[in-house]
Order: structure tokens, then sequence, then C-alpha cells
């Protein structure tokens, strides 16, 4: 069977990783081989950067877009030391058997990334190689980096048109201080990883999953300025309308579909209150009907 291969991180398997999906899709039986952790985290720990999507949902957009398999490669000190040509011969000829193999122009591999998409070219291994130009959106190039940015700088609304679906985040709901159920805004306070890529402090409309029920919720992000104390960034979200809901410890995934609002802090429980009403019926017109 012949086999063709496409090679990247792919995290957040966005619409130009879709493009090289369905370009190998076009040839036949189609391999993604992608590595976990990312490279970074080896070469420069400190610089590591934050994970979209986790590795096993990474995996499923994958074959959801059309990857027949995928291959997993751990990402380490000695895998790296591997020179292009290793490379070459025992992932891609022996472990893989490809065939095609198809990568992005900015495609480099091997001992200190001394192997380019030109390299895979010009290997006499016997498989052809397609090099893609990268996807562009409004005129700049589509990529992970791009993506984190926007998401990180609260333009969810962009991310998602480059991911081609709402950002999220999944995660236990964890015991937070409770205020939000003593006045009368009961919210899910999600446990994340230190990897999360969270969106820019502020007040979202989404979506509130758990265990396949999914509602129109508020969400909020930050420190609760308006009340003293210290505390890390929360994501917290309120399902609208919903009561006695009993979700910890259960995982939930929060969907990202329009930011509302920045952080404020107000004077008081009032003029908080009346804010919040607010969100909820702005977050309430915008996503009813858009399940």
């Amino acid at each position: 069977m012949s086999t063709t291969v496409i090679i990247g991180i792919f995290d957040g398997v966005h619409c130009g990783h879709q493009e090289l999906l369905a370009l190998a899709k076009s040839h036949g039986h189609v391999t993604a081989l992608t590595f976990d952790p990312h490279p970074t985290s080896i070469f420069a720990p400190e610089r590591t950067p934050s994970q979209i999507i986790s590795i096993d949902d990474r995996i499923a957009l994958l074959k959801k877009h059309g990857a027949d398999e995928v291959v997993v490669i751990p990402f380490t000190k000695e895998f790296a030391a591997l020179s292009p040509a290793d490379f070459i011969a025992q992932i891609l000829v022996e472990k893989l058997h490809a065939s095609h193999v198809i990568v992005g122009e900015n495609f480099t591999f091997g001992h200190k990334a001394a192997g380019t998409a030109q390299t895979l070219k010009d290997s006499s291994a016997g498989f052809a190689t397609s090099i893609v130009k990268l996807e562009e959106n409004r005129g700049v190039p589509v990529s992970s980096t791009r993506i984190r940015h926007l998401i990180s700088d609260g333009d969810i609304e962009r991310a998602a048109e480059l991911l081609t679906r709402n950002h999220y985040l999944v995660g236990p709901v964890v015991h937070g201080e409770k205020r939000g159920r003593e006045i009368g805004y009961p919210t899910a306070n999600i446990g994340l990883t230190s990897l999360a890529t969270i969106p820019a402090d502020g007040i979202y409309a989404g979506w509130l999953t758990v265990e396949g029920d999914r509602w129109p919720a508020a969400i909020s992000i930050g420190t609760n300025p308006t009340f003293p104390g210290v505390r890390g960034r929360q994501v917290e979200a309120y399902a609208l309308d919903q009561v006695g809901l009993d979700l910890y410890d259960k995982v939930a995934t929060v969907e990202f579909v329009a930011r509302l609002r920045d952080t404020l802090k107000f004077d008081g429980l009032d003029p908080l209150l009346v804010q919040m009403k607010k969100d909820c019926d702005q977050a309430r017109d915008l996503l009813v009907g858009g399940k």
C-alpha cells in the first residue's frame, strides 16, 4: 500500500493543516507524523509555547480531517540528535514506508534543524516529495504561533476563523471561592494545565459542555478584581438559566464564541450584579439558536 506522510506539530489542526491533509488525501492512504512534547520544550524549556489542544485532541482532529493514522514520536534529545539522513532512513523509509511525503515550505528536521523541505525533495530514498506554500489569511501566513497570539489577545473570533472552529479549554470542574453561587451566578471553575492557551482576561459568550450536556454560557477570565485578595487567574463558566447543577470533579469543555468586554473593577456588589445581568443577556442573545 502506498502511503502519503505529512509531517508537523499540527497544534490546533488549523486551516493550513487541513489544506495539507486534503492534499495528502487526494493521493490515498494518509499517515500524519507528529511529535510530543513540543520540540522547544527540549531545546529551550523557558520558551515552550502554550498548547492550543491536547495531544489526544490533536490526534482526533487529524483523523477527522483526513488522516487514516497518526504516528506520535516522543520528542527527546536522542531523537533530536538524528541527522537528516537518519531521520529519512529510520523514520520515513523503515518505520512509515513512505511513498510520498508532503510538508510545508518552512519544514525543518534532523540535528540542529539541518534538514529542510528541499532536503527531502533532493533525497534518493525512493519517495516523492511535495512542498506546500503556507496557507494565508488576510495576506498573512496561518500558523499555530499566530493563533496563540490571537487567543492571548482575546481575539477569539479571528482565532476561530483560522481554526475553523471555536477555541476551547478542557479541564475538571474544581472548587473555587463559591462567590458566584452566593450571588446567584454559580460558576464552573475550570482546572487547567500550565500549557493551556487561555484567552485574555475578560467576559466571553460561549458554551459549557459536561458529560454530553451543552449549555450556553457567560465565561469570566481573570482575578475578580472587585473583591480583595490575592488569587491567580481563573476561568469560570456560568451555564445560563441553569439551577442546581453539580459539576464538581467532572470534566468540562468551555468554548469561546465572542468577547463581550474587558474585566472591570466595580465599586461593590450591586453595580457588579447589574453588569453581570447585562453580560448574561448579551451572551444569551448571541448564542440562543446557535447550538
